[in-house]
C-alpha cells in the first residue's frame, strides 16, 4: 500500500509533463490597408447596421429571423454536444468511483453425495456489495491534451453558431432588399404596360377611321405584349423570394410585410476597419483558429501512446453467505492493485496515429492561411463592388434621363409626322430595359452595404446574437475551469 502511495505520488508530481507542441499563432503578413477602402468610413462596425436603413419592417424581419431560425437553433444544439465531450473528455483525469452488489445461490453437487461431505455447503448462497474505485493518471499529458483539443472544438463549433448569427443577418437583409428591387421592377413593368395599353386603344381607333396602317396597331400591340411577358417573369420571382424569406426568419413559405420603397431607403455607411482585425472579428477565422489549436493537441495526445499508462484500482465492501451479515465488519473485504501497461512493438499503429496527427495539424494550418487570404479579398472585393455600384447607379440615372428624354421627342416628332412610329418603338423599348436595370442595381447597391458588414465581422455579431433565443453568448477560453 505505501509502495502504491509513494507510485501515486510520484505521478502526481509529473504529471505536469505534456508532451507534443504547444499552440503558438502563426505569423499573419496582413496587408496594412484594404486596397479599397473608401476615406470617409465610419466606426459603424460594433452597432446594428441595419437600422441604418431605416426601415422598421427590415429591423423587425431580423429580429424574428434572430429569435426563429431552424440554422441557429442546430447550431446552439452543436454546441451544447461539445460542451458534453469536453466533460467527458475531462473526467478522464480524476479517479472514477462506482458500486455494485450482487446475489447467488447456487448447487454444485447432487444432494447424496453433498451428504458424503462434512459441513459442505449445498446449496449455497454468497452476497456480495462495495464500492470500487478506478484512475488513470496522466503522467504524459494524454488525456489533458484531448481535453484541450474537446476545449478548442467546444469553441470553434461556438463561432460556427456565430457565423451562422452573421450569415442570417445578412441573407434576410439581401433576400429584403432584393426583394423591394423587384418590387420596384414589377412596378415599371405595370406602368409601362398600362402606357403601352394606351397607346394600343389609340392605334386601334385611329385605324378604324383610316388614320394609320396595320403595321403600326402591330407594332403597338407587340411593344405591349413584350412588356406584358416581363411581369409573370417578376411576379414569379418575388413569390420565390418572399418563400425563401420566409423560410430564413422561421416562417412557413408565405406573403412577406413591405416597408419603405428602394428608393426610399437610407444607404449604410461604409465601416472602418483594417485587414488585421479581421483574425478577431470574423467567426470563421477564429472557427478556423481554434480547429488549428485542437489538431495541435491531437499530436501530444497521439505520441504519449509511445509511453506507458499507469493505471490504480481498488475495492472495498463486504461478503457474506447471509444477508444480515453482509455490512458487519467480519466480512469485509477489500483489494488495491496497479498496473504498468505500455508498447513494445506495435508494427505502426502508434506512429501512424501520430502521422495522422501531424498531417491533420498541417491541413488545419493551410486552412486557417487560407481562410485569412480570402477574408482579405472578401473585404476588398465587397468595397470595390460597393464603389462601381455607385459609379454604375450614377451612369444608369443619367441613362434613364437621356432616354426619357428621347422617347417623349421620338414621339412629339411623330405626332407632327416627321418620324415613323418604328422610332417610337425603338426609343421605348430601349427605356423599358433601362428602367429595369436602374431598379436592380439600386438594390445591387444597398446588398453590397450588407456583404461589406458581413465581410468585416465586428461586435455587431455580438450584439444580434443577444438576440437569439435565450440570447446566446460567444464562450470565452477563461471561462473554462482550469484542468487544475
Amino acid at each position: 500500500m505505501r509502495r502504491l502511495l509513494v507510485l501515486a505520488a510520484t505521478a502526481i508530481l509529473l504529471a505536469g509533463c505534456l508532451l507534443g507542441p504547444d499552440y503558438r499563432r502563426p505569423q499573419v503578413a496582413a496587408p496594412e490597408a484594404f486596397q479599397y477602402a473608401p476615406k470617409d468610413a465610419a466606426d459603424t462596425a460594433d452597432t446594428l447596421w441595419w437600422k441604418q436603413f431605416q426601415d422598421p419592417v427590415l429591423d423587425q424581419l431580423i429580429a424574428e429571423g434572430l429569435a426563429h431560425n431552424s440554422n441557429i437553433a442546430i447550431a446552439a444544439a452543436n454546441v451544447e454536444q461539445a460542451a458534453a465531450v469536453l466533460t467527458q473528455t475531462r473526467s478522464q483525469l480524476f479517479p472514477q468511483l462506482g458500486y455494485g452488489a450482487s446475489g447467488e445461490r447456487q448447487r454444485s453437487l447432487e444432494p447424496a453425495f453433498a451428504a458424503l461431505l462434512r459441513d459442505y455447503p449445498n446449496p449455497s448462497t454468497a452476497y456480495q456489495a462495495g464500492l470500487s474505485a478506478s484512475w488513470e493518471i496522466d503522467l504524459w499529458g494524454r488525456i489533458r491534451r484531448q481535453s484541450e483539443a474537446a476545449l478548442a472544438n467546444l469553441l470553434a463549433t461556438d463561432e460556427a453558431r456565430r457565423g451562422v448569427v452573421l450569415s442570417l443577418v445578412a441573407s434576410v437583409a439581401n433576400s429584403y432588399l432584393q426583394l423591394r428591387g423587384l418590387d420596384a421592377q414589377l412596378a415599371v413593368a405595370k406602368k409601362t404596360l398600362s402606357a403601352y395599353g394606351e397607346s394600343v386603344k389609340l392605334f386601334e381607333l385611329q385605324y378604324k377611321y383610316g388614320q394609320v396602317s396595320k403595321m403600326n396597331v402591330v407594332q403597338a400591340q407587340s411593344q405591349y405584349e413584350s412588356a406584358a411577358a416581363q411581369i409573370p417573369l417578376i411576379e414569379s420571382q418575388i413569390a420565390q423570394t418572399q418563400n425563401s424569406l420566409a423560410v430564413l426568419i422561421g416562417r412557413d413559405p408565405g406573403p412577406i410585410a413591405r416597408g419603405k420603397s428602394v428608393d426610399d431607403l437610407v444607404l449604410p455607411q461604409v465601416p472602418a476597419g483594417v485587414p488585421s482585425a479581421l483574425l478577431e472579428r470574423r467567426p470563421d477565422l477564429l472557427q478556423a483558429e481554434q480547429t488549428l489549436i485542437a489538431a495541435n493537441a491531437q499530436i501530444g495526445a497521439a505520441k504519449a501512446l509511445y509511453f506507458p499508462s499507469i493505471s490504480l484500482t481498488g475495492a472495498f465492501g463486504g461478503a457474506s453467505s447471509e444477508l444480515s451479515n453482509l455490512f458487519k465488519g467480519s466480512s469485509r473485504v477489500w483489494n488495491y492493485t496497479g498496473s504498468i501497461v505500455g508498447p513494445i512493438f506495435t508494427f505502426g499503429a502508434v506512429s501512424g496515429q501520430v502521422a495522422q496527427a501531424e498531417a491533420g495539424q498541417a491541413a488545419a494550418l493551410l486552412n486557417y492561411q487560407l481562410s485569412i487570404r480570402n477574408a482579405f479579398a472578401d473585404v476588398d472585393n465587397a468595397l470595390v463592388a460597393n464603389q462601381k455600384l455607385q459609379e454604375q447607379l450614377a451612369a444608369q440615372k443619367r441613362l434613364v434621363v437621356a432616354l426619357s428624354e428621347y422617347s417623349r421627342l421620338a414621339r412629339l416628332q411623330y405626332e407632327g409626322g416627321y418620324t415613323g412610329y418604328s422610332t417610337v418603338l425603338q426609343a421605348e423599348q430601349t427605356l423599358f430595359p433601362a428602367e429595369l436595370n436602374l431598379a436592380s442595381i439600386r438594390a445591387s447597391l444597398f446588398a453590397s452595404s450588407v456583404n461589406i458588414y458581413k465581410a468585416m465581422g465586428g461586435g455587431w455579431v455580438s450584439e444580434a446574437d443577444q438576440l437569439t433565443a435565450g440570447g446566446g453568448r460567444p464562450i470565452a477560453p477563461e471561462s473554462i475551469p482550469p484542468l487544475f
